[in-house]
């Protein structure tokens, strides 16, 4: 597998909420993870980085021998415990009161991949140069969208689109949506904040990740696409290739850049 991750605070923003990891030695597999975190000045990052250290520390013993059932069993606890932890944290302070993040993880062998996700930041499959969304978004606007209130073209602009349903950290109980499939050589999962998602186009998206340049190129230019298109948000992007040839950019590190 090769790796790029990067993060940038945006253009706006004094914070960044935004948090990521990837490990591509564990156990025959590379595991990804990102998170937005919501909740005020402090509580956002706070919620997202305990999040990635939780599921970090929880995941450690999956490995390519299990079955996705299995994948899928380590994902739900892995997610339960850090939802307990979270929502410990903010009602323990009134400084992280109301705190959550979204989150997304993948788990990927040579020949599968599985994806859980909670709220609105999102994960897609790059296949033979065809781009197709993983995750359907937990917020306001895809509510509205699904149920024919709005248009798509409504759904870019529409003033609630950062409103989210369902986040960790938020309630006692949470549920993750999950998939399973296969992948293949050549093939490109990206995970994203919607601070890439909300202003770049699913066909730029598709343009860069196709270009005939390394991969941590692609994900800068991703980066430089969004803060080109106002940068109103944190924006956090994740690549992993399905390809055995060449070195990960930040292999078995985390990216968390809070300046």
């Amino acid at each position: 597998m090769r790796t790029a991750y990067k993060t940038d605070i945006g253009r706006i923003r004094s914070v960044n909420e935004d948090c990521a990891a990837v490990r591509t030695d564990l156990n025959g597999i590379t595991l990804a993870l990102l998170a937005d975190g919501m909740g005020g000045h402090k509580a956002g990052d706070v919620a997202s980085q305990m999040t990635i250290d939780v599921m970090q520390r929880e995941l450690i013993t999956v490995h390519h021998e299990m079955s996705p059932k299995q994948w899928e069993e380590a994902m739900i606890r892995a997610i339960d415990r850090a939802n307990a932890d979270v929502y410990h944290k903010a009602n323990q302070s009134a400084d992280f009161l109301g705190m959550g993040t979204t989150l997304v993880i993948g788990i990927m062998s040579s020949n599968r991949l599985s994806i859980a996700h909670i709220g609105d930041s999102r994960a897609y499959l790059l296949h033979k140069g065809q781009l197709t969304r993983i995750t359907d978004d937990h917020s306001l606007v895809n509510e509205l969208l699904k149920s024919g209130q709005i248009s798509e073209q409504e759904a870019n602009l529409h003033p609630r689109r950062n409103v989210i349903t369902r986040a960790l950290g938020t309630d006692q109980r949470i549920e993750a949506d999950i998939s399973h499939t296969e992948w293949y050589q050549g093939d490109i999962v990206l995970l994203c904040t919607d601070g890439l998602s909300n202003l770049l186009s699913e066909s730029s998206m598709i343009e860069i990740l196709n270009m005939d340049s390394s991969l941590e190129g692609r994900a800068d230019l991703l980066i430089e696409r969004a803060l080109e298109a106002g940068g109103e948000d944190n924006v956090t992007v994740v690549l992993v290739s399905n390809d055995s040839n060449g070195q990960s950019q930040g292999e078995g590190g985390q990216v968390n850049d809070r300046t």
